[in-house]
């Protein structure tokens, strides 16, 4: 089942999840507040993405790090701060099944279920 993880007021969100509708694709939506993250979930994603990818470095979230947190930030204090705060997070995050994607871009996700 395609999962798709964010939060409901962040407006990229609000239009992936109206694109799935649209296209009359099955999802669950998961999130990251209500419904929380296992670490196992994050260690996963960060396998699969790497921290780079996966940690928003534009959001309020990353700003609100000390500096010394941003500098120094690994695979390790990714999973850490991800887990203390999930809107480090660039959202959406979509899991396919097959595959994981962040953000929301149309023809991406024409493509990923063509």
């Amino acid at each position: 089942m395609t999962i798709l993880y964010g939060i409901p007021n962040c407006d990229t969100v609000k239009k992936a999840r109206i694109w799935l509708e649209q296209q009359g694709i099955d999802y669950r939506f998961h999130d990251f507040r209500k419904d929380g993250l296992e670490a196992q979930q994050v260690q996963q994603w960060l396998d699969s993405l790497g921290w780079e990818t996966l940690v928003n470095k534009r959001s309020t979230s990353w700003k609100a790090l000390d500096e010394d947190k941003r500098k120094n930030m690994d695979t390790e204090s990714a999973k850490a701060a991800i887990i203390e705060s999930p809107t480090l997070i660039k959202r959406p995050l979509l899991d396919t099944g097959n595959s994981l994607n962040v953000g929301f871009k149309a023809d991406q996700y024409q493509q990923l279920f063509a």
